[in-house]
């Protein structure tokens, strides 16, 4: 079992389907600094979208990544770190040639459940 995400999840509830999210200030400003600092924004975008639907980043339970540079990675894990708590939600990683506009190094979608039981259970 990989640390950073879990192999597998099982979920009992509505599912919530965000689209990708970028580094971009609720101005529509991009987020300043490096991966570190865009990631972080990217994760504020997605709990934010989630708070629309009284969902926060714990009800996370897949995220798919796009980066620029996968040399960025282990800087981006640091900031997994920061937001993401156990379960951990299951991921997929991918290196892009480029994202919409050229400025961008990282985007997230994801999907979440709102529990009925349980936040999230191991499959085993």
């Amino acid at each position: 079992m990989n640390p950073s995400y879990s192999d597998a999840l099982i979920v009992d509830g509505p599912l919530i389907f965000v689209s990708g999210q970028l580094p971009s200030a609720p101005d529509g400003s991009l987020a300043d600094g490096d991966a570190v600092e865009q990631t972080r924004q990217v994760f504020r975008n997605l709990d934010n979208a989630l708070g629309e639907y009284a969902a926060s980043l714990r009800h996370l339970v897949k995220l798919t990544y796009y980066l620029r540079h996968i040399a960025d990675l282990e800087d981006v894990r640091r900031v997994f770190d920061e937001f993401l708590h156990h379960p951990r939600p299951t991921s997929t990683l991918v290196e892009v040639s480029g994202l919409v506009d050229s400025r961008y190094l990282v985007e997230v979608d994801a999907v979440a459940c709102l529990p009925r039981g349980d936040i999230a259970t191991w499959a085993t």
